[in-house]
This record gives structure tokens, C-alpha cells and sequence, in this order.
């Protein structure tokens, strides 16, 4: 199961839907959207500022991210941003990994 940062802003059209449903109405639909994937959501908030909503959601690999992030843009109430989380665990194997790299001019 691979970890992901929702980000999202609502655009004229979704604000009137959550107008409408309210904020726990929205939360328990992408609950269930998620479950239906496999994953699950682990947090989910509004926000004031950059992005109106932020959402850590585990899923089964990045296929399934990208399905979800697609269908909910394309349903034009939300425009979301997806973000790989990578454990600290996962930083330390990569720091132990050999990489053939050559900088530009060097």
C-alpha cells in the first residue's frame, strides 16, 4: 500500500455542491470511493489558503491514485494534485543505493 497527499480546490460549482452536502457529506463519499479502490483515508481536512482540501489517502499503487485523481478532476468540482509520500524508511534505502550520475559539465 502506497501513501498520497490529496490536494484539491473547489471550483465555483463544487463550493455550491458542498454548500449543499456539507463538509462530513463529502468526507464519507471519499471514504467509500476510496474503500471501493482497496485503499483507505487517513486524513481528510479543509483548508483556508493555497487549497481548500487536503486528503492522506492509502492506496494499492500509483494506477489507482491517478484513476482517482482523474475521475474526480474530470467531474469539473474539483481540481486535484497528487503527492507520492515516501517514508523515512524508504529515504534511508535510497541513500544506500549507488547512482551513475554526472552533473552538467562535470
Amino acid at each position: 500500500m502506497s501513501k498520497y497527499l490529496f490536494q484539491a480546490d473547489y471550483t465555483t460549482e463544487g463550493i455550491a455542491g458542498l454548500q449543499r452536502e456539507g463538509g462530513t457529506g463529502r468526507r464519507a463519499m471519499f471514504e467509500r470511493m476510496f474503500a471501493d479502490m482497496g485503499g483507505s483515508l487517513e486524513a481528510f481536512y479543509y483548508g483556508f489558503g493555497a487549497e481548500d482540501l487536503y486528503m492522506i489517502v492509502d492506496l494499492p499503487d500509483d494506477a489507482a491514485a491517478a484513476a482517482a485523481s482523474m475521475a474526480v478532476s474530470s467531474a469539473g468540482a474539483i481540481v486535484a494534485r497528487i503527492t507520492v509520500l515516501i517514508t523515512p524508511e524508504t529515504i534511508d534505502e535510497a541513500t544506500r543505493r549507488a547512482v551513475n550520475y554526472r552533473p552538467p559539465g562535470g
